[in-house]
């Protein structure tokens, strides 16, 4: 009995190691403390990132043109199709403003496509390139509709990068 007597007692004190511990923890702490909160991002719906890309062309090469024309019709379609928002913005400058101009561009019959289906691209032109081309053609330069003018191509670019912008050389 002696033997029984020491088990009990034993399991007794092991008992009231862990109880006691169990018992005070318990008693100084909030019991709503132990109920999982959410996190303040699992409640708040997750602001939606818009997608912002800046590409350039500074070529004349129609092929190169193409392919940049290829991109700003695709990206927006993948990110209209995850539900996502996305701008382009196109910087011509150098030989590049020929893809925008009205006598000289190989692609002007494609951009009138690009801007009906993505209606919040942007084309820009250097203002800089533009003069200087005037000057060395002797006449002024008309661009296709939608194209604004910005004091410099490559500025632009680093302006567009320096807030964010995701940029992609063609």
């Amino acid at each position: 009995m002696r033997n029984y007597g020491r088990k009990i007692l034993t399991t007794a004190v092991f008992g009231l190691a862990f109880a006691v511990p169990l018992c005070v923890t318990l008693v100084l702490t909030d019991a709503g403390s132990a109920v999982s909160k959410p996190r303040e991002s699992e409640t708040k719906p997750a602001a939606a990132k818009t997608h912002r890309l800046v590409l350039q062309i500074n070529t004349d090469d129609p092929t190169v043109m193409r392919a940049l024309i290829s991109t700003s019709l695709n990206l927006p379609k993948y990110y209209r199709e995850t539900k996502q928002d996305f701008s382009i913005e196109i910087v011509a400058y150098n030989a590049g403003i020929h893809m925008f101009r009205v006598d000289t561009s190989p692609v002007k019959e494609l951009l009138k496509v690009v801007q009906a289906l993505t209606p919040d691209i942007r084309f820009v032109v250097c203002e800089a390139t533009k003069l200087g081309m005037e000057r060395g053609e002797g006449h002024p330069i008309s661009f296709i509709d939608n194209v604004e003018l910005v004091p410099n191509g490559p500025g632009r670019i680093i302006e567009l990068q320096e807030a964010g912008w995701s940029y992609i050389r063609s």
